[in-house]
């Protein structure tokens, strides 16, 4: 009876480790085929997600275009009725962009009138600026022109942060100095230093202005006034008659110049040589004999 009870006891502990063995075999079995899905899923040579991310770091930037430092500069000649009332007008839209008045030459004649006006107003407000200039009268000539100078601000921007550290270094290293000699040649580099480092962001400051301000010259006409035409389109024989009277008269005005700058000269020293070649003459002149 003993040994039947025996038999049964070890048989129930038999199958209760069988069956926690079974289970254990299951959970490390799920694992693995979770990790054989992943790995199916995933293309094949692919690095993992956080590789994948960090190497996502490396790439090139893709600068959007409110990223990109673009210098906009234009000119618009527009002939209107009354030439005062538009400046004046001209001011107003400029001042309500956000800009102001950079430049003003006016000038008026018996037969007609023109103002020329240098506005500075924001980018992103240059083309609507332009068309509300072209409306107040009839459009003559319009000139738009854009420059990109991403490239050469993200190239100063380095070689600042780089100066900086320099002028950093140098400060610190003047600190540290311990001998009359060391400290006049470290003063001396850091100067040095210091100067490259404001003639860096002087020329910073420079594009940060011309790309949030961008200029636009606007030249207002008269009913008389004309356009100044480009001599560089200039052709044709009255063209060529112009071009070579003007060389006459500046070659004219350049001998003048020439003469005036050495008749001084041949004055202070062409006559005390001319008085020596005659009392030479005179002295060698034979005498008659007596």
């Amino acid at each position: 009876m003993r040994i039947r009870w025996w038999i049964g006891a070890t048989s129930v502990a038999a199958a209760v480790l069988l069956a926690g063995c079974s289970s254990g075999d299951d959970g490390g079995g799920s694992t693995g085929s979770a990790t054989d899905e992943q790995a199916a899923v995933a293309p094949q040579g692919a690095a993992p997600a956080d590789k994948a991310e960090g190497g996502q770091a490396g790439a090139p930037i893709e600068f959007r275009q409110d990223d990109r430092a673009i210098i906009y500069t234009g000119s618009i000649a527009v002939r209107v009725d009354d030439v005062e009332q538009a400046a004046t007008r001209a001011t107003s839209i400029a001042s309500g962009a956000g800009g102001f008045v950079g430049g003003d030459k006016r000038s008026s004649d018996d037969s007609y009138t023109q103002a020329t006006l240098t506005l500075r107003v924001a980018a992103d407000k240059f083309a609507g600026v332009v068309d509300e200039l072209a409306k107040l009268g009839e459009q003559e000539r319009r000139d738009i022109n854009t420059e990109d100078v991403t490239e050469e601000a993200l190239d100063l921007d380095a070689r600042i942060a780089t100066q900086r550290a320099r002028v950093d270094s140098g400060r610190r290293l003047l600190a540290q100095a311990k001998t009359l000699s060391d400290l006049v040649m470290l003063e001396s580099e850091l100067a040095k230093r210091e100067a490259d480092l404001a003639s860096l962001e002087a020329k910073k400051r420079r594009i940060d202005d011309l790309t949030a301000l961008s200029t636009i010259t606007v030249e207002l006409l008269g009913p008389g006034a004309t356009i100044p035409e480009d001599d560089d389109d200039a052709t044709g024989f009255l063209a060529g008659l112009k071009g070579g009277w003007k060389a006459l008269t500046a070659t004219f005005v350049l001998l003048v110049t020439v003469l005036g700058a050495l008749l001084p000269w041949m004055i202070a020293i062409g006559v005390p040589a001319l008085g020596g070649v005659w009392l030479y003459r005179r002295l060698r002149r034979p005498r008659p004999s007596t």
